[in-house]
């Protein structure tokens, strides 16, 4: 049975003006999004993860030109005005920024912030938003949440400001959560427990959630499918068995081979090597082509199309071109391919 969608971002583009000249920050991605799946989207800082996210919340910057279309429930969000903006963001989108200390506010009351929202998009009393909130405060696993209603931001922890912020983020029931790297400024062990809310809400409240980080370690236990970024485009997307153990890219290969997993063989592991590229100057190719060991004389010249693995995963690589050699990924690669095998077996 197929998904309803409730999200589908097609060719989209990002610039920024500047004063050196046009940064452009995302060039041409689209992907969907199912109701009730998380969508994670992975890559390197600097990849445009962030500033999709701010564009799917119409939190693009001033100098921000954006084109291409944002499908919402009948509404394409690129061409929304700053009033309709009001409707949507928190309400029907909402966000989860990376630090909460940075998202909420030092003078309100942790109660009051959560209640804001709540008193912003319905038509109810200050009492009954402050009852929602307590609930609320509750619901994302505050202990005696009565007690600190009251609290300001500084007397909490991290994780506790964390889950605050989720809180904020649930109020007003949205349909979609965006979490921005929600778990980068907490230790280990409270990441587990904020990982383990956000998909207890989820299958809860049926929401979706598009789910933004550089630690492919999170997504193999939060994401239904991964979209990988490079260089402000989608250059593999598809379930996140396919990304984990069919990888097709030789950035996704890159990113899984400095990732640690339980049989890691010691010194293992390899940093891609090199820096993304300026996006003031975009390479002419495959902008992974400068830092990829597998790179073919084409990938200098020409930007890859998608080139279609299954249904449902897709990857914008040379190499899967009928007329490419054919390579030998590096050994741990070989082994997920393995895996993959096995797991289509069963």
């Amino acid at each position: 049975m197929s998904k309803e969608n409730i999200l589908s971002v097609k060719n989209l583009h990002v610039n920024f003006r500047t004063y050196a000249g046009e940064v452009k920050a995302i060039r041409d991605i689209s992907f969907d999004l199912n109701k009730g799946e998380t969508l994670a989207i992975v890559g390197e800082s600097g990849s445009g993860k962030s500033v999709t996210t701010k564009t799917l919340m119409g939190l693009s910057e001033k100098n921000a030109e954006v084109s291409g279309q944002i499908d919402f429930k009948g509404r394409n969000l690129t061409e929304l005005k700053e009033d309709d903006w009001v409707q949507v963001r928190g309400n029907e989108i909402a966000m989860i920024f990376q630090d909460p200390m940075t998202s909420l506010d030092p003078t309100m009351k942790i109660g009051m912030q959560i209640a804001e929202p709540i008193l912003l998009h319905e038509k109810v009393s200050k009492q009954e938003a402050l009852d929602r909130a307590l609930q609320l405060m509750k619901d994302v696993g505050i202990p005696n949440a009565a007690e600190h209603i009251n609290d300001y931001p500084h007397q909490w922890s991290g994780g506790m400001r964390q889950r605050a912020v989720i809180a904020i983020a649930l109020a007003a029931n949205p349909e979609i959560l965006i979490a921005d790297e929600p778990t980068t400024a907490l230790d280990v062990t409270i990441q587990a427990q904020i990982l383990q809310l956000l998909k207890d809400i989820q299958k809860e409240r049926q929401s979706s959630i598009i789910f933004i980080t550089h630690d492919l370690g999170v997504v193999a236990g939060m994401a239904d499918r991964v979209a990988v970024m490079y260089a402000g485009k989608i250059v593999e997307y598809g379930t996140v068995d396919e990304v984990f153990y069919n990888p097709q890219h030789p950035y996704t290969w890159g990113l899984l081979n400095s990732m640690p997993t339980t049989d890691t063989e010691a010194g293992s592991l390899e940093a891609i090597p090199g820096t993304p590229p300026d996006l003031l100057y975009p390479p002419k190719g495959d902008a992974f082509a400068a830092r990829n060991a597998y790179a073919l004389d084409i990938d200098h010249e020409e930007i890859p199309p998608m080139f279609k693995v299954s249904d449902t995963h897709f990857a914008a690589t040379w190499l899967l071109d009928e007329r490419a050699p054919e390579v030998t990924p590096p050994a741990a690669i070989l082994k997920r391919w393995e895996q993959w095998q096995k797991m289509k077996e069963n």
